[in-house]
C-alpha cells in the first residue's frame, strides 16, 4: 500500500475511534504531504509525491518534535515533551525499522565500497547513496560523523 494511502486510512480509523490526539497528527502528516505536492507543482512536476519523498517527509517530522520535546524537557514543560514525544510515536507508525548501529556501520561500509571512496572528499558521494537507499531507515544526523570517521 502506497504511504497517502495508509496515512488516509489511518486518518479514517483515527476519526471513526474518535481518537483526537491520532487525529491532528496524522492531519499534520497529511497537511505536509499536501505541501510537498503544492510544491512541487509551483516548479512544473505534476506528478505525486513518492513514498521516498513522504518518509523524508515523516522523518523531518519527527525530527523537529525531537528538538521541540528536548527544549521542552529543559524547560520544564513536561506535559508539552510528552505531547511531542506521543506525535512522535505516532509518525514512526509509517516509518520502516530504524537500522541498528551494525546494521548502519555495514551500510556505510557497502556505500564506500560501492563508489571507491578514499577520503573525506568522496562523503558527498557516500551520503548520497545511503540517503537514496535507507531515506527513512537512518538517523543522518548520526552516520555522518560515522562516515568522516571512516574515511577520514
Amino acid at each position: 500500500m502506497e504511504m497517502r494511502e495508509r496515512v488516509s486510512t489511518a486518518l479514517k480509523e483515527a476519526m471513526k475511534a474518535k481518537d483526537a490526539d491520532r487525529l491532528s497528527t496524522l492531519r499534520l502528516i497529511n497537511a505536509a504531504i499536501k505541501d510537498r505536492e503544492i510544491a512541487a507543482r509551483g516548479t512544473g512536476d505534476d506528478d505525486a509525491v513518492t513514498d521516498d519523498e513522504v518518509l523524508g517527509i515523516l522523518g523531518k517530522m519527527v525530527k523537529q518534535r525531537q528538538e521541540s520535546a528536548r527544549a521542552y524537557e529543559e524547560g520544564g514543560r513536561l506535559e508539552l515533551a510528552e505531547k511531542e514525544q506521543s506525535e512522535i510515536g505516532i509518525i514512526e507508525e509509517f516509518l520502516p525499522r530504524q537500522l541498528d548501529e551494525d546494521e548502519s556501520a555495514a551500510a556505510i561500509d557497502a556505500a564506500i565500497s560501492k563508489v571507491g571512496a578514499q577520503s573525506v572528499r568522496d562523503m558527498g558521494k557516500v551520503m548520497g547513496i545511503l540517503k537514496k537507499k535507507y531515506t527513512g531507515q537512518m538517523d543522518f544526523g548520526r552516520v555522518g560523523p560515522m562516515v568522516k570517521d571512516r574515511l577520514g
